[in-house]
């Protein structure tokens, strides 16, 4: 097992929902597939997708939901398989 840390690739608004009213996209103990969403990061109205780099299970969400974040800053932990 192999511990990564999904960080953000710019600065930004980092979101845990696709929109108020819907489920996040991942809780802690949630298993994901390479590539599935985990999060957004806004910046100026635009979107960017934060995908899991592999497959594993999210041990940690490490940003709140709308928390502003700078590139390099962790978002969430990921136990890799």
């Amino acid at each position: 097992m192999t511990t990564e840390h999904i960080q953000s690739p710019m600065p930004g608004v980092f979101y845990t929902r696709p929109d108020p009213d819907e489920a996040t996209f991942v809780d802690e103990g949630d298993e994901v597939a390479e590539g599935d969403v985990v999060g957004l990061v806004g910046v100026m109205k635009n979107f960017h997708d934060i995908t899991a780099p592999a497959d594993g299970t999210i041990t940690d969400v490490v940003a709140e939901n709308e928390q502003e974040v700078d590139a390099g800053d962790d978002l969430l932990v990921l136990e890799t398989n």
